[in-house]
């Protein structure tokens, strides 16, 4: 099984419709079972989809933000399906990015069906129109129990929406799922670097969740971000920036076989289309959709 977690930055990438067109490229060839993505936006006066644009598109039950024309998930979707690869997908819009999008996550999965899914919010804030607004997004198919969640949290040294909050709502909420699914994948952008201890990483390991990269028999530097982007600019002068970091992780509820952990989407292993890199790791057992 193949997993991709990515943060697109979507619309808000210059040149993004080159780099929406590289993303699929790169797709088509990797062909990951699941993709998490965080950041995927939309346009908030854009028109709304029409039928032919929601094709594989899994509804969230209690989610009213409509999918707009350019929703960056509808687009890679759309393109994919066009070149011979079907995914199923859903997205959720979280808050309004940078005072013009609908800004959410989305999942897709290769070949299969949507059984179920399901958002709720991990941040004290619930203000549509406020940045620090967090939710997360998770989904089961149609050939797996497992649940795989797209997350991207705020950050530990935060006063008014600290991550130490914002995993407590949401590792609560996964407690009740542990016990009747066979694996749980946390998927995503956590704002929380592998090197710094005694923060948000460290927490999410005390807490029982196992590090593929960690786990993988094979595995690269593993760094997602370079230089100071959004969120970590007030970090840029500071003696404990380091010069990359490892902050977007795939974290599982059990200790899995894991093949690889690779760091995609960063000028190496495919072009770099976002602010951050994605990770793609290969697990050793067979894949969701059985090919």
């Amino acid at each position: 099984m193949k997993l991709l977690t990515l943060n697109t930055h979507s619309l808000q990438e210059d040149h993004y419709e080159k780099k929406l067109e590289q993303f699929v490229d790169t797709i088509l060839q990797v062909r990951p079972d699941i993709i998490a993505m965080q950041e995927v936006n939309q346009s908030m006066e854009a028109p709304v989809a029409d039928n032919e644009l929601l094709k594989g598109f899994y509804p969230c039950p209690g989610e009213s933000v409509p999918l707009r024309v350019d929703n960056h998930a509808a687009q890679a979707a759309k393109r994919l399906r066009a070149r011979g690869l079907d995914y199923c997908w859903t997205w959720i819009s979280a808050k309004i990015g940078y005072g013009k999008y609908d800004e959410g996550m989305a999942l897709f999965g290769l070949q299969t069906n949507i059984a179920a899914a399901e958002s709720f919010l991990i941040s004290g804030c619930q203000d549509y129109a406020y940045w620090k607004t967090r939710k997360v997004l998770g989904m089961r198919t149609d050939d797996s129990d497992d649940w795989f969640y797209t997350v991207h949290m705020g950050w530990w040294q935060d006063e008014e929406e600290p991550f130490a909050a914002q995993w407590e709502r949401f590792h609560t909420h996964l407690q009740k799922k542990k016990k009747d699914t066979s694996a749980i994948w946390l998927m995503g952008d956590f704002n929380s670097p592998s090197q710094f201890r005694g923060q948000g990483y460290d927490r999410i390991r005390t807490d029982g969740w196992h590090d593929t990269y960690e786990l993988a028999e094979k595995r690269d530097g593993g760094i997602t971000v370079r230089g100071c982007i959004d969120g970590w600019r007030s970090f840029s002068e500071s003696d404990t920036m380091p010069e990359g970091m490892r902050m977007d992780h795939i974290w599982c509820s059990r200790c899995v076989p894991v093949q690889s952990s690779a760091v995609i989407f960063n000028g190496e292993n495919g072009p770099e289309v976002s602010d951050h890199f994605g990770v793609l790791i290969t697990t050793g057992g067979p894949s969701v959709s059985n090919k």
